[in-house]
């Protein structure tokens, strides 16, 4: 049973294991989501509810014709666990397993514009006096053939703000009450940032 849902990053801090070893561990507040369509054995989930006026027309006449709320983040994953009788069924961590291992995928931090070490590792150049190639590119293709640059070059640029998936984190508790996860080690984002987590 393949489990999907959303939520958004608290914050990191650490725990403290049996042996009283530090664990650095991140806060996810999952949920509740809401399925909001079933069809073909795929199931879409809504999250965090919002305004009717936020939403366009047509979300809202399908919202309001299955007399569901609005929802500001909505997810689509295979699952033939749910009917049609589930429309509107609330999902709680309760659904979410301790024992086994999550997936989570979110937005990385943007970094901004970031040179060819930060971005790519690039080693320096000699900081010797009269180097002038302390953190200089160097040559970036050949002369007149092809007399150009190949596309995807790797050069300086944008850095971060890309979606990226964890596979395999550890849960270290469920807050049942209060829908936290506790996650072993670090997740993609910053604070607040919107997490969708996966458990096969």
């Amino acid at each position: 049973m393949s489990i999907q849902m959303i939520g958004k990053k608290i914050g990191m801090t650490r725990v403290f294991d049996e042996k009283g070893f530090a664990v650095p561990v991140t806060l996810l507040e999952i949920g509740p989501c809401t399925i909001t369509m079933i069809c073909n054995e795929k199931v879409q989930i809504g999250y965090q509810i919002i305004s009717p006026t936020k939403i366009s027309k047509p979300l809202l006449g399908y919202y309001q014709k299955y007399h569901l709320p609005c929802f500001k983040y909505t997810k689509e994953y295979k699952s033939t666990e749910y009917t049609k009788k589930d429309l509107g069924t609330i999902i709680t961590t309760k659904k979410i397993r301790e024992d086994k291992n999550i997936n989570i995928s979110a937005i990385s931090i943007g970094k901004g514009f970031s040179g060819y070490q930060k971005r790519h590792k690039f080693s320096r150049g000699p900081m010797s006096h009269g180097s002038k190639n302390h953190r200089e590119p160097g040559s970036i293709g050949a002369g007149t053939t092809p007399g150009r640059v190949f596309p995807g070059k790797r050069m300086a640029g944008r850095m971060g703000h890309n979606k990226v998936t964890i596979k395999n984190l550890k849960i270290i508790r469920i807050d049942h009450n209060n829908n936290v996860l506790i996650i072993k080690g670090s997740v993609p984002g910053k604070k607040g940032n919107i997490v969708y987590i996966n458990q096969k």
